[in-house]
């Protein structure tokens, strides 16, 4: 077999990110352990192999959307369908463990819908009917622009009447390769704001279905439209809204 990793490194955010979705990471080298072990446990470097303790890693600010990551219907909302949402924690193993699909939309610019339309023609286009628990990736493009500051403000977004689709083909996981599953936020906000009502900021998001997303995907044009696995078990957050993923696809050889 062979497997592509379809997720981003973990790597402090660059300058002029916005704090709220920076990451920070610090490094610990050998020395430092070293160091921890001497103060800790009393033991000195000379019983060290080559005066080396533990290298470790530190997060400093870390929030479980901030990298390739599932999202949970918690994300959401509090309730959805009239039920209390589900945690990252207690969505079903096996949603995380399918079949994968990638519809390419990397066409389309900033702001542009992927709708229904879009989404059964590119399944025509690639001869593939989907089946329940398929994980649906959209390719946009934009994992080009992953680490740079106005990451965020780049590509289409999925609609919510396309995301009703997919759910009612029996797809729990969809994911992209931007940002978010919907438009960019500041375009979202505009058309919200401009028309002032409810149901436009976020939509497929807050679409009322009980779904995972999984956002910030990485090198999708490295796999066929269809053919193979996808893992993309998430940490087990307690609670959580979402869980960092490596997620991978395993392709036959």
């Amino acid at each position: 077999m062979r497997i592509v990793d379809l997720s981003a490194e973990i790597v402090p955010s660059p300058e002029g990110t916005p704090a709220f979705i920076s990451t920070g990471l610090t490094l610990n080298d050998h020395d430092h352990g070293a160091a921890q072990v001497e103060q800790i446990l009393h033991v000195p470097r000379r019983l060290l192999r080559d005066g080396e303790g533990w290298a470790t890693e530190t997060f400093t600010r870390l929030m479980t959307h901030d990298v390739t990551h599932v999202d949970a219907p918690w994300h959401y909302n509090s309730t959805i369908q009239g039920q209390r949402a589900q945690t990252i924690d207690e969505i079903p193993l096996e949603w995380f463990f399918q079949d994968g699909v990638v519809l390419d939309f990397s066409h389309k610019g900033k702001g542009d819908a992927v709708t229904v339309e879009d989404l059964q023609y590119e399944l025509d286009r690639i001869g593939y009917r989907l089946h329940p628990l398929n994980i649906v990736m959209i390719r946009t493009g934009c994992d080009r622009f992953y680490g740079a500051p106005d990451y965020m403000f780049h590509g289409p977004g999925v609609t919510a009447e396309a995301t009703h689709w997919l759910y009612e083909q029996g797809i729990r996981v969809m994911g992209i390769d931007a940002w978010g599953w919907d438009q960019p936020l500041d375009v979202q906000a505009a058309e919200a704001l401009k028309r002032q009502e409810s149901g436009i900021f976020w939509a497929a998001h807050q679409a009322d279905l009980p779904y995972c997303q999984i956002e910030r995907l990485v090198r999708l044009d490295q796999l066929p439209p269809f053919g193979y696995k996808v893992a993309c078990f998430p940490l087990k957050v307690k609670g959580g809204s979402a869980g960092p993923a490596r997620v991978v696809a395993i392709l036959p050889d």
